[in-house]
């Protein structure tokens, strides 16, 4: 396992965190007055080179992003990528025509399975669909629109953990993501699948953010189901363990778990 940063750095993470999350983020804010002077270089520059057939630079229309020169062209890994792919992956495997999700994320996991597959989408919060093959009915995971046993491909990637602590507009409830995994359980159909996914490592509520749960929590939660898979996203985020060791998983502070369940 990695070695853990020193105090005063976790110190230092921490603050930053809970700054950016109640007003700015420090660091990107360093990135953008570091462009400024690049940005009205390029400004100049661009003008100075144009030819008078082309439209020149005006102060009307300035749309300041020079910063993103000195950030990443992109991240292939974290926990939605990797998450999003590994289940996308299984689901394409399974031969699956029609699938339901519980509330992740549309502009990533649901995205990857349209191409194949139709999607019934259920969320709290309201969506507007323009394509026929995503579905969207409007609930709450503690209350699925769905009868007993009636969901043969199911998904609930990095949801779970939000129940109850009001992030979503949903009530509060301690209790929240206990209920959640009773209804997921319930409209499951007998051989059918669950692919969950959600925050694993020391135990713990961040709020209103989420929560991070033992790995022995959520099969305690989930005990009228089979545990067909564990994968796992260390703290890195770098990439997917597979068959993934639950005391390892215990130790990281913020990893993925990935379950695959079925129910007889």
């Amino acid at each position: 396992m990695k070695k853990e940063k020193p105090f005063i750095i976790r110190l230092l993470l921490r603050g930053r965190n809970l700054f950016s999350n109640f007003f700015f983020d420090p660091w990107e804010m360093l990135m953008k007055w570091r462009a400024i002077p690049v940005f009205v270089k390029n400004i100049f520059e661009y003008n100075a080179k144009r030819k008078s057939n082309l439209p020149a630079v005006r102060f009307s229309n300035l749309f300041f992003t020079t910063y993103e020169k000195y950030m990443p062209g992109g991240n292939v890994g974290g926990h939605y990528f990797l998450q999003d792919v590994w289940a996308a992956k299984k689901i394409y495997q399974s031969g699956t025509k029609h699938h339901v999700d519980i509330g992740s994320r549309i502009d990533g996991f649901i995205a990857h399975l349209l191409p194949f597959c139709t999607v019934e989408y259920v969320d709290i919060r309201p969506i507007e669909s323009p394509f026929p093959e995503l579905v969207f009915k409007q609930g709450s995971i503690v209350e699925l629109p769905y009868p007993d046993n009636s969901i043969e491909s199911l998904s609930c990637l990095h949801v779970i953990e939000h129940i109850g602590l009001g992030r979503y507009g949903d009530p509060i409830d301690p209790e929240g993501h206990i209920k959640a995994a009773k209804e997921l359980s319930r409209v499951l159909k007998p051989g059918g699948k669950l692919y969950l996914g959600t925050p694993v490592g020391k135990e713990t509520v961040c709020f209103d953010a989420h929560r991070v749960f033992f790995v022995e929590t959520l099969l305690n939660i989930f005990a009228n189901l089979q545990l067909e898979k564990f994968d796992f996203i260390s703290d890195e985020g770098k990439s997917i363990i597979e068959n993934a060791d639950f005391n390892f998983s215990n130790g990281c502070k913020y990893g993925c778990g990935l379950f695959v369940f079925s129910k007889n």
